[in-house]
């Protein structure tokens, strides 16, 4: 099923979530609700994400601090340059999002956090018009690397990678960015630091610079899906 490229509307969520600035030192906000779309939507909006801890599917989280990509500061090394500039991946966004979900939910022994559960809600988001993701392709056609995340307002809200090739899940991020500076986006959340997100330029900023820029831009009428599709270059 293709995604709307405007997000449907969505009936008032049934829970109240606390607010995220009380939440415990590791960021905890709350445990229980459900995984319509309309509670990730007021999650969202409110600067918290559902991520399953303890074997408890329904944990809600807005860390401090909070990992975001500049959208005007994204790095890319010489290495990636010269991939980018050999064309070797094709990219696309939103061809095909029950395969990229799936690719991220499979890590082997290594485990994920993407329940079937959770899964079927971002399926569901995804054909409300509010979940998206970036494919890259190799030239033969097959899967290579993708991401996929949230948008909301001037939000992006990035969920997970995966990459199949050497650089595919990088040359996903850049399009991504490029995908959120055609559509207006300001804010590219990816929720905590890792190695791999820094050297993309991935900075933390506390809690609570997270939410005044989160207020500022969830409202704007600006719509990812609705953006010209870009070709990451260098």
């Amino acid at each position: 099923m293709g995604a709307r490229r405007t997000p449907a509307r969505l009936p008032p969520s049934r829970f109240a979530f606390p607010d995220p600035r009380r939440a415990d030192a590791d960021g905890l906000v709350a445990v229980g609700g459900d995984l319509e779309p309309a509670t990730l939507i007021a999650a969202y909006r409110r600067g918290i994400f559902p991520w399953p801890a303890g074997g408890v599917e329904l944990v809600w989280w807005s860390p401090d601090p909070r990992a975001i990509i500049p959208v005007d500061g994204l790095h890319v090394s010489r290495r990636l340059g010269q991939t980018l500039r050999q064309r070797r991946f094709r990219v696309t966004i939103d061809a095909d999002f029950a395969a990229v979900i799936a690719a991220c939910a499979d890590r082997g022994e290594e485990g994920t956090w993407i329940t079937p559960g959770l899964r079927a809600a971002y399926e569901r988001l995804h054909a409300l018009g509010w979940a998206q993701r970036v494919e890259v392709w190799t030239p033969a056609g097959a899967l290579a690397g993708g991401l996929y995340g949230v948008a909301i307002g001037g939000l992006f809200a990035a969920e997970s990678m995966f990459h199949r090739a050497t650089d595919a899940s990088k040359i996903a991020l850049v399009a991504l960015v490029q995908q959120c500076r055609a559509g207006g986006l300001e804010l590219l959340d990816v929720q905590l630091p890792s190695p791999h997100l820094l050297s993309m330029g991935a900075v933390t900023i506390s809690r609570t610079e997270y939410l005044r820029r989160l207020a500022g831009v969830v409202d704007r009428p600006v719509n990812f899906a609705s953006a010209p599709s870009v070709r990451p270059v260098e």
